[in-house]
């Protein structure tokens, strides 16, 4: 889904991007992906052993995530900064949702961006990352900068 952009204006809630529970395919998947073979994240007796309760998300799959909502509004070339601040670990089956909404626009450069305030939060209302972006504004979706 892609938000129209000229459409944006300061407090507009971005559309929410729930994602399916964290499963052990995915941490496997998402460690083959990256090259992130940290056993904490693949590996139950690791984790037990540190004195978890079971194995956790990348903090990377979080900001992957994360990235990816941005650019279901924006498109990845409009993107101008992106940063994030981990906050909590996303336990196994863990149901992250990414939520933004527009902060500020302003004109920069001769551009007009949109500044982004982001959050990924887990059903139980735990926030496990924070974070910013600010996307380039055009008149119209197909528009090239």
């Amino acid at each position: 889904m892609t938000t129209m952009l000229q459409e944006l204006t300061v407090g507009t809630e971005l559309p929410p991007l729930a994602l399916p529970p964290i499963s052990r395919t995915t941490l496997a998947l998402f460690a083959g992906a990256s090259n992130d073979h940290n056993p904490i994240h693949i590996d139950s007796d690791v984790a037990h052993s540190a004195g978890l309760d079971d194995v956790f998300a990348h903090g990377m799959l979080s900001m992957a995530y994360l990235a990816r909502f941005v650019t279901s509004t924006a498109r990845q070339w409009d993107l101008r900064s992106y940063r994030v601040r981990f906050a909590a670990i996303t336990p196994l089956h863990g149901r992250p949702t990414c939520t933004g909404r527009v902060a500020a626009i302003e004109e920069r450069g001769g551009e007009r961006q949109a500044d982004l305030d982001l959050t990924v939060t887990l059903a139980d209302g735990t926030v496990t990352l924070r974070g910013t972006a600010t996307v380039a504004l055009h008149k119209a979706q197909g528009d090239l900068p």
